[in-house]
């Protein structure tokens, strides 16, 4: 190859690596609002990213990320749940292979974000206030619907009472605490950090108006974790425990109010939640697991690969476990009446899916992720990065109801915040590092003088 031949490859090179990465940007920006209202073009999104990356790391002949622990762990866990799902494919639809093997392209996703899209700090700015903005309207959209009963498209609350905000279906609450955290700890943060005696308010007002759009919304579990985030993010900054402290008990006070305000708030949060709680195993939650152990108990190696839980639920040698009285088909374990699509569990669809090997990588996976993202956050971390924490615990919380591992839009949300998480949390460390380095160079360079 002549130079001139060389010279041009590599400016061929340079140019497509820049259409990639504004590419790649473009969709990273775009993807809160299309978690939102596009859901196709999350999937499009997602594979632009995906792919751009591996190309990416083609042309530059750059493959360290394979390196990270957590990548590797994803990769084996990536591969059992295919191998599981190869040998379960004479009771599985040949398409669940192909599923199986698609789960790849986000964790190639998590690590584009965190090394590549995002890795500089303007990309993460802009995308910062890309999400604000999707908060925001978020909330306005459910407070709209709240106070006209309909949001600005015309849709009214949901017919067991939920307010659906932006959306023709009860989805506000799961997406809406998901999204909340990276942008609520900064601005409550924020508002602390302003001159005057109303620094304190405005942080409570702050505070107690989220979760209030959350307790408004009316579903139980956003609302559980959103309570939980307020106290984690109060654990991890201790600034903002005294206005956290006042929310949740102004959010306990409009809860207990919404028995007047709004009926159907109270019935789904309070008088509904209770009556699960008291019966929890013969709950259809409770049904839902004693089904999941079932499946696992029969295969406890390799389960029934991709999307077991959906096709074994209904098979009768699996209807074992807690009693569903008063139901017309109770048999058992409730029969087939009981079965849904997905266990409402990250940790027994991974069992189900890929046996307890396949509940270990993943759980291994999720610990290996947290504390990327975690480490550094004490004494007193980045608003940003410790409500990204938040946000990372909240969707990886072992006992919350949750859609399947790779869903979208609440998979996506969980895949996205993870890696903007990753990314700000490799910056800060390249930070140090440098920090260090200046230190020990200013040491040398005084002990040379």
């Amino acid at each position: 190859m002549n130079s001139s031949t060389l010279s041009l490859s590599v400016f061929t090179s340079d140019k497509l690596l820049k259409h990639l990465t504004n590419a790649s940007l473009g969709c990273a920006l775009l993807l809160p609002w299309l978690l939102l209202h596009f859901q196709a073009g999350v999937e499009i999104a997602i594979d632009v990213i995906a792919i751009g990356f591996l190309v990416r790391s083609a042309i530059a002949h750059n493959w360290a990320w394979l390196s990270e622990t957590w990548v590797r762990i994803g990769l084996a866990w990536w591969a059992w749940l295919l191998l599981c799902t190869l040998l379960n494919l004479p009771e599985q639809p040949a398409a669940n292979l192909v599923q199986a093997a698609a789960v790849l392209r986000f964790l190639v996703f998590v690590a584009a974000l965190e090394q590549w899209t995002l890795a500089d700090s303007q990309p993460r700015t802009w995308f910062f206030w890309s999400l604000a903005a999707a908060t925001l309207y978020v909330a306005l959209q459910t407070l709209l619907q709240f106070a006209t009963g309909h949001n600005l498209f015309g849709d009214p609350r949901s017919g067991d009472g939920e307010l659906t905000g932006p959306f023709r279906k009860p989805r506000a609450g799961p997406s809406f605490v998901r999204m909340l955290f990276p942008v609520l700890v900064p601005a409550g943060c924020a508002a602390l950090a302003r001159p005057g005696r109303g620094a304190l308010l405005a942080a409570i007002v702050v505070f107690a108006a989220a979760l209030a759009v959350v307790v408004l919304i009316g579903q139980r579990m956003p609302v559980l974790l959103g309570a939980f985030g307020l106290l984690l993010m109060a654990l991890l900054l201790p600034r903002l425990r005294a206005p956290v402290i006042v929310a949740l008990v102004a959010g306990g006070a409009l809860i207990a109010a919404s028995a007047v305000v709004s009926p159907p708030t109270f019935y789904r949060l309070v008088t509904k939640f209770s009556h699960q709680m008291e019966d929890w195993p013969d709950s259809h939650y409770g049904q839902i697991t004693a089904r999941s152990l079932a499946i696992t108990g029969q295969s406890p190696i390799i389960g029934r690969g991709y999307d077991g839980f959906a096709s074994g639920c209904a098979l009768p040698r699996y209807f074992e476990g807690w009693h569903w009285p008063g139901h017309p088909t109770a048999d058992q374990g409730g029969g087939a009446a009981m079965c849904v699509t997905h266990p409402h569990s990250f940790y027994l669809q991974a069992m189900t899916d890929a046996g307890l090997p396949g509940l270990i990588l993943f759980s291994a996976l999720v610990a290996v992720w947290l504390w990327r993202i975690g480490r550094g956050l004490l004494p007193n971390g980045s608003p940003y990065r410790v409500g990204l924490f938040v946000a990372a615990i909240i969707q990886f919380f072992p006992i919350a109801s949750t859609s399947p591992i790779i869903s979208i839009p609440i998979g996506a949300w969980c895949f996205l915040l993870l890696g903007v998480a990753l990314a700000e949390a490799r910056a800060d460390e390249v930070l140090a590092e440098a920090r260090a380095d200046r230190v020990v160079a200013d040491a040398r360079s005084g002990r040379l003088r």
